[in-house]
């Protein structure tokens, strides 16, 4: 009966929970040792997803079960009426019920859902929003704080599109990084960031708010998102803004309509129209494939309102203050009180604690395990 007490109603759906788990990896393990049952690509990159989540689990289902084996034979032993068994019974127990502790958290770790996006480069999208030339500024500052915090994190960055104001902001900057795990660390910057300080533009010393939004989309391949060629509308002008010497020299300028969906992208930061039309199908891609996820997770969204925010752009998910030297992300609760550092590019501190929140989050999701 003490055995049913501790482990039965304890460990019992934990350990039937791996089983099923188990189960799927050997189903999904048989079909990719025979490819002829895959149906195409999309197929295979599903099953290979599946099956390094999976994998790590079945490991754990074996050396749980043989854990909870071990823990039962020592408890029969400490009914024995031998003092000696008795006593080493009492030990070997209490270390294997610490294992046990032990492995179940490493367990609950495991079975925090992967993110579908995990190995995904991105692209950044920072807008002007509220506060004139402010904004224009802060999304400068913004595009700064993260291109350092790549450089910092040694992932590589390129500009796709920006529209720069004479002043030294950007009306809008949209910029690829590529790197391992960037979306681990970015996928939280999307939303409304908002500033408080005395803009370099105001001569009477009064603090201003302005606002700018910031959008962070996976990047696309092919096979997560078909565009068909007579799905667009393409358009040629001339570039503008402060570009350099061919501004206004040639039509090198490109602008893609997805005749589908209305979606409009643009490019103008490179000489060649060729390659202005290469960036912007890359653009128009992620934005696609972001709108073709975000439909299927309104089907989660009471799910997602347990994790750290939902990804919506019109989100306000961060203040800062410049008067008060302080940042505080309003979806944790947590501020930080080194704005100048992290301006600089030192995001690293700031963007594990959010990590650490989503993780607290999904796991408690996950309690009727």
């Amino acid at each position: 009966m003490l055995w049913k007490n501790i482990l039965y109603k304890k460990s019992f759906m934990f350990l039937e929970k791996l089983k099923s788990l188990n189960n799927q990896f050997e189903i999904v393990a048989k079909k990719l040792s025979d490819l002829s049952d895959i149906t195409g690509k999309i197929e295979y990159k599903e099953l290979t997803k599946q099956y390094f989540y999976l994998r790590p689990l079945a490991e754990k289902f074996i050396q749980y079960s043989k854990l909870l084996n071990d823990i039962k034979d020592t408890v029969e032993l400490k009914t024995s009426e031998d003092h000696e068994i008795i006593k080493v019974a009492f030990a070997e127990y209490n270390d294997l019920i610490e294992k046990k502790d032990k492995m179940e958290t490493e367990i609950k770790n495991l079975l925090t859902p992967p993110d579908a996006h995990e190995s995904k480069n991105i692209i950044v999208e920072i807008r002007a929003g509220a506060g004139g030339d402010e904004a224009a500024l802060f999304v400068g500052d913004l595009y700064r704080m993260y291109t350092r915090f790549a450089e910092s994190s040694g992932w590589k960055y390129e500009i796709l599109d920006s529209n720069p104001t004479g002043i030294g902001g950007f009306k809008e900057v949209v910029f690829e990084v590529n790197g391992d795990k960037v979306w681990r660390y970015f996928k939280f910057e999307r939303g409304v960031h908002r500033v408080q300080r005395v803009p370099a533009t105001e001569a009477s010393g009064r603090v201003h708010t302005s606002a700018v939004t910031v959008a962070v989309l996976p990047e696309a391949e092919e096979v997560d998102v078909e565009i068909k060629i007579e799905d667009l509308r393409i358009d040629t002008y001339r570039a503008s803004g402060a570009g350099g010497q061919h501004v206004n020299k040639t039509d090198s300028a490109i602008r893609i309509t997805h005749l589908p969906t209305g979606l409009v992208v643009s490019c103008q930061d490179e000489r060649s129209q060729i390659k202005n039309k290469i960036k912007a199908l890359k653009v128009l891609r992620a934005k696609l494939y972001e709108k073709k996820v975000l439909e299927r997770e309104k089907q989660l969204s009471n799910e997602r309102k347990q994790q750290i925010g939902s990804g919506d752009r019109s989100e306000k998910v961060r203040t800062y203050n410049f008067p008060q030297n302080r940042i505080t992300d309003h979806r944790i609760g947590y501020s930080a009180y080194n704005i100048s550092e992290i301006m600089d590019g030192n995001l690293s501190g700031f963007i594990n604690k959010l990590i650490e929140a989503d993780i607290k989050a999904k796991l408690k999701m996950s309690k009727n395990i």
